[in-house]
């Protein structure tokens, strides 16, 4: 049986030297709405009722992932892809905002960018939409 509520929500949430930081970065880029903002832990949605959330939680423990993956250390155990319509004006808006270029990019319609923790996420292209 897979697990069921009354109630559908879904939520992720990323780990950071400072929650607030990282979840006001993913504000600009996304232009969703931060709730409930305390100094460890940051919701933000697209409204309160999307039935969905990103949440960013502080770690004092906290160690930066590398991209590309090297052996013996800190790997990402996650990142997000966002299609965008335009690669090229989604990376200026993103490095406009906090992200970093990761210096290795595997694919021509996809950009690798690191948010303001070191967190991998990629921009890119829908190359089977015929639109």
């Amino acid at each position: 049986m897979p697990l069921r509520t009354k109630k559908h929500w879904f939520g992720i949430v990323l780990d950071a030297p400072d929650a607030r930081e990282l979840a006001h970065f993913y504000e600009r880029l996304l232009g969703w709405q931060i709730f409930n903002e305390a100094d460890d832990w940051v919701d933000l949605a697209p409204s309160k009722d999307a039935g969905y959330n990103f949440a960013f939680a502080t770690e004092k423990h906290y160690v930066r992932p590398v991209w590309p993956t090297e052996i013996g250390t800190p790997q990402m155990s996650m990142h997000l892809d966002l299609e965008v319509d335009d690669l090229e004006e989604a990376v200026a808006y993103a490095v406009g905002v906090g992200a970093e270029l990761a210096a290795y990019q595997p694919q021509e319609t996809v950009r690798v960018l690191l948010d303001p923790a070191g967190h991998p996420f990629c921009l890119y292209l829908d190359t089977d939409d015929p639109a």
